[in-house]
């Protein structure tokens, strides 16, 4: 069995030894295709592989149709909107990805982003603490749960919504379930974003969730662009000069931001919630493991399509 690892941006070092250990110890071939720069080298890569692990790399039609030997495709990272699943699907192929591998390092990057911005984006002038003021986590998955956790060590007031965990359970981990997207949105001075991007969700966070928050109300996004209505929160940012948002994935009206909220806005300058050592070796194992399991004994645990 041949395992390709495709990466654009690759894994780090002791990753791929560890990719590599897992898939040859499970008697199986390691292919790496790193740092290409032409669609065409995946192409050709892909073309008679068993698997296929790859980061934010592109798996479409095209590379699906290609790919004559392909099962199963993990993409390293709990987002899988870069997997055409309904290619993968009539083609029989499994897709997974490895939920759970990221979600440290995502949480501290959004509980990071909120120190920042409430510290003027570290310029000087009067900023505010975090201790005492309300938090709501929009989708208390994995990410979620852990933001709730390390803000719980702020002195912070958690609230959390997610319609498909019961609410016994939130309050259970010390979280205050609230029963609607806009109750969260009017009572909590940050929300954590975390719902992944659906037909149901796109462009669902817009100027009526937004006009909601309280004075100095900050939304922090560490899940999906297309989550955002980004017309809508240009038009309640210009009205709301005490609003504020950060994002770990910048608008396509982001220069437009910077240039006319300057502290109130922040976009990294390209996606880096995953980007940590721990994380990067976390999903690349995970995803060897799985596709390791899946060939000899048909484990479809994460399968996603």
């Amino acid at each position: 069995m041949k395992i390709l690892v495709a990466t654009e941006k690759p894994f780090a070092k002791l990753a791929v030894d560890g990719i590599r250990k897992i898939v040859e110890e499970a008697g199986c071939e390691l292919c790496l295709l790193e740092k290409y720069t032409d669609v065409a080298e995946f192409y050709k890569a892909v073309a008679d592989v068993d698997a296929l692990i790859v980061r934010s790399d592109k798996v479409t039609k095209e590379v699906i149709d290609v790919a004559k030997n392909l099962k199963i495709v993990v993409r390293a990272g709990a987002g899988f909107d870069n997997l055409d699943l309904t290619a993968c699907s009539a083609k029989n192929i499994v897709a997974m990805n490895t939920p759970g591998q990221n979600s440290n390092a995502v949480a501290e990057l959004a509980v990071g982003m909120m120190i920042y911005m409430y510290r003027n984006c570290f310029n000087p002038g009067t900023g505010s603490e975090l201790k005492g003021k309300k938090l709501g986590i929009h989708a208390y998955g994995n990410v979620g749960r852990l933001v709730a956790n390390i803000a719980k060590g702020f002195g912070m007031e958690i609230y959390a919504f997610d319609p498909f965990i019961p609410s016994d359970k939130i309050k259970a981990e010390g979280v205050i379930p609230v029963n609607s997207v806009e109750e969260l949105y009017s009572t909590c001075h940050f929300i954590s974003l975390h719902i992944p991007a659906t037909e149901e969700t796109k462009k669902s966070i817009g100027y009526n969730l937004l006009s909601r928050m309280p004075k100095g109300g900050c939304l922090v996004n560490t899940a999906r662009k297309e989550v955002i209505h980004e017309e809508e929160l240009l038009k309640v940012m210009e009205e709301r000069a005490d609003l504020k948002y950060c994002t770990d994935i910048a608008p396509a009206n982001g220069e437009e931001l910077k240039s006319k909220f300057t502290t109130r806005f922040f976009a990294t300058p390209k996606k880096m919630g995953a980007e940590t050592a721990e994380a990067n070796i976390n999903a690349g194992l995970a995803a060897a493991s799985q596709i390791v399991r899946f060939l000899k004994t048909g484990d479809r645990t994460f399968q996603v399509n």
